[in-house]
């Protein structure tokens, strides 16, 4: 039976991204498990940068029907639109308004933080801004009545940078492939299509008030399997800085997969990982990936 699935789990140092806001106090997402609260990234939150940095969402059309929502008609669709391979709803397509859906071909997990969560506040403010409107206009910010009218206005929020750990999977033979339509791209746009993905993934970066974070993988293990589920989602575990070496890891990983390691001290027991896991570099790692998933689609 020819394999059809891809999966991968990543431990990626990054932020979380934030949930609903309190005046001008912002809070991050996150998890209740095992009795502790941890930070977290969403799985939607990380899908949407992944399409956007890919290039996945550059010919994205939207339509407005009660709710915003992807273009989709017998013209336009996964097999020619690379921004409906995460999948879609349309409750209004062609004359007859029909509903269409179509699941996403991969599937992402939540990035939740390997750690418990502690509380790390940043006290911010636009001092520079209100004191640059305030010379121009002759106001004294040490006025306090006055200073309300240069828009002063301090502000707070939760931060968190951490070890997470996501899954990713893809389920190859739905890749460029539309049903609702009978409609199918070439095994060259398929193979396209997974690539750019995992070169993103490779490369990731999120934007998160303003700044910049690098959320490339630090460890990555995975690869082209028989099975459409997140195979390492249970196994892979990281406590205060060290990785779990198990022998259930060290068996599943026999089965045909890669492990990929970015030494520089990101782990406390880099060098057992080293020794135990035998990891081959990130960049080598995607390298062989990006080969494995030319072959499976035959271009």
């Amino acid at each position: 039976m020819k394999k059809k699935a891809l999966t991968l789990t990543i431990i990626g140092n990054m932020t979380s991204n934030y949930g609903e806001g309190l005046g001008n106090v912002s809070s991050i997402q996150k998890v209740f498990k095992n009795g502790d609260i941890y930070a977290t990234r969403s799985r939607e939150s990380l899908k949407n940068a992944i399409m956007v940095q890919s290039g996945m969402y550059d010919d994205l059309k939207v339509t407005v029907n009660g709710a915003t929502q992807k273009a989709v008609d017998e013209n336009l669709n996964v097999a020619n639109c690379r921004a409906l391979e995460g999948g879609y709803m349309n409750t209004a397509v062609g004359k007859d308004k029909l509903t269409y859906v179509r699941n996403s071909s991969f599937y992402l997990t939540d990035a939740i933080a390997c750690d418990p969560f502690v509380n790390e506040s940043r006290f911010h403010n636009n001092l520079y801004l209100a004191n640059t409107y305030g010379k121009a206009n002759g106001i004294n910010l040490q006025d306090k009545k006055a200073a309300k009218t240069t828009g002063l206005m301090p502000y707070n929020y939760e931060y968190d940078k951490s070890l997470k750990i996501y899954s990713i999977t893809f389920d190859l033979s739905m890749i460029g492939k539309d049903e609702n339509f009978k409609t199918e791209a070439s095994n060259q746009e398929k193979a396209d299509r997974v690539n750019s993905i995992l070169e993103t993934i490779e490369n990731l970066s999120l934007i998160v008030k303003g700044n910049l974070d690098n959320s490339e993988p630090v460890f990555v293990v995975g690869g082209i399997s028989n099975r459409m589920t997140h195979q390492f989602e249970n196994i892979v575990r990281v406590k205060k800085g060290r990785l779990h070496i198990t022998e259930d890891l060290k068996d599943r990983i026999s089965n045909g997969y890669k492990v990929a390691l970015l030494e520089g001290d990101n782990f406390e027991n880099e060098m057992e990982i080293i020794k135990e896991l035998n990891p081959i570099s990130i960049t080598k790692f995607f390298k062989e990936l990006k080969e494995e998933v030319k072959s499976y689609y035959e271009v």
